[in-house]
């Protein structure tokens, strides 16, 4: 039975289709909880209790995942392997291996729309060929990373081999693998500040791939004016909430965040409109590429899905960057205006997610989510038949634009099964 382990004997199974409740488990406290807990008909599963829905953190995933026998309906909040597109070095090596196939099969052109992440290498295993990539490009600035940290943790930068030289000393006998980018020295700024955005990504699929943008994201801002000149000082580099705190000019009711709706109208007042829509199809391309060069590697499992959190940069040419992908991206608030988009986007989560059997599996948008890939890139929802006939293709995707999500929910959601009842 869901959640049950085997081992611990036999259970009698209850029909799906019985069921007056949705049991969950939830292994954080923070937004997602709220989000489970308001949820009608929904039961929260404590300890070793059967449950529906496992919100679940990738240290349980790791330690249970199949060692229990799951019912068709059962969801799970992340692919097993998911740390081949969200641990660092592994993403690099992924879309490497992307990029040289699409050149041998489809061209340079083909694969020059991966030329997306900055020049990297992994640590120590990579070391000789980055020195001859430092030595060819002296007086950069490189990034260190540890493979598996988040919240800008281990992350410092360089000018100088001889500062990872001391580095590798002060590591001894437990050197703990590292990437090693160049750094983008040229981020476009605002208010003299750099910012990365973040972007969310729902896949419920990656044979055949299916996967979903949300239209709301925000753009995250240093705590300090940038300046090469500092490169000790990550209050000036690193845009996450974990270094923003321990600045002297962090606001936590404001959060150093914009809303992506406002980053576009001001990007569009700045550059216009089409200048952006080329910047914001570029950004498509980058976030289902991510998906496809770990397509063949992810073992794919109808019972789980993935919430994926994008880090891009944008610099002053507007060419975009991407810096991670994270597979537990952040649900803390930093804001009221935070935790209620954090809210919405969670609430429409487990829409697609469809417990509840409310959906009749051919939407393109549900909520804050637009169908973006479905086996293939998915037309506009009001595209123009005419225009198809013409071969005109417009993607379904709506980042940064209006969402009007609740009044869309109305439209194309059926009453929660025995909501009275319950």
């Amino acid at each position: 039975t869901p959640g049950h382990k085997c081992a611990k004997g036999y259970q009698k199974k209850t029909k799906w289709e019985e069921r007056t409740c949705i049991r969950y488990k939830c292994g954080f406290l923070n937004t997602i909880q709220d989000v489970l807990g308001k949820r009608p008909g929904w039961i929260e599963v404590k300890d070793e209790g059967e449950w529906d829905l496992n919100w679940c953190d990738a240290a349980w995933l790791r330690q249970n995942f199949g060692h229990f026998y799951m019912e068709d309906h059962v969801r799970i909040s992340h692919f097993l392997n998911h740390i081949e597109l969200t641990r660092k070095n592994l993403m690099v090596k992924n879309l490497k291996r992307y990029q040289k196939t699409l050149e041998r099969e489809e061209g340079r052109e083909e694969a020059a729309k991966c030329d997306f992440f900055p020049r990297t290498f992994e640590l120590p295993s990579e070391y000789p060929l980055f020195v001859e990539e430092f030595k060819r490009s002296t007086g950069s600035t490189w990034i260190m990373k540890p493979v598996a940290q988040s919240q800008g943790k281990g992350i410092f930068l360089f000018r100088k081999l001889k500062e990872i030289e001391d580095w590798k000393k002060e590591q001894k006998n437990e050197v703990e693998s590292y990437v090693v980018q160049r750094y983008i020295e040229n981020p476009y700024l605002l208010a003299g500040k750099k910012f990365d955005l973040r972007v969310y990504v729902m896949v419920t699929s990656y044979i055949p791939l299916k996967a979903w943008l949300y239209r709301d994201g925000f753009a995250r801002f240093s705590s300090t004016r940038f300046s090469l000149s500092s490169i000790d000082d990550p209050c000036v580099h690193l845009t996450n909430v974990a270094v923003q705190k321990k600045a002297p000019d962090y606001d936590p009711e404001k959060g150093n965040k914009w809303p992506m709706q406002q980053l576009r109208r001001y990007l569009t007042a700045k550059h216009g409109q089409e200048t952006v829509e080329t910047l914001f199809k570029e950004m498509d391309n980058i976030l289902v590429r991510c998906l496809q060069s770990v397509q063949n590697v992810i073992i794919n499992d109808k019972h789980c899905f993935e919430l994926y959190g994008y880090d891009i940069l944008l610099d002053d040419s507007l060419k975009l960057w991407l810096i991670e992908v994270n597979a537990s991206p952040s649900l803390a608030a930093s804001s009221q205006q935070d935790y209620d988009m954090k809210c919405g986007l969670l609430e429409d989560t487990l829409h697609i997610v469809d417990m509840e059997g409310r959906l009749t599996g051919r939407e393109k948008r549900v909520g804050g989510f637009d169908l973006m890939w479905n086996d293939g890139p998915v037309n506009k929802e009001d595209a123009n038949p005419e225009a198809l006939c013409n071969f005109y293709f417009t993607a379904n995707t709506h980042l940064g634009c209006v969402n009007d999500r609740k009044s869309q929910l109305q439209q194309i959601l059926k009453p929660f099964p025995g909501q009275e009842r319950i």
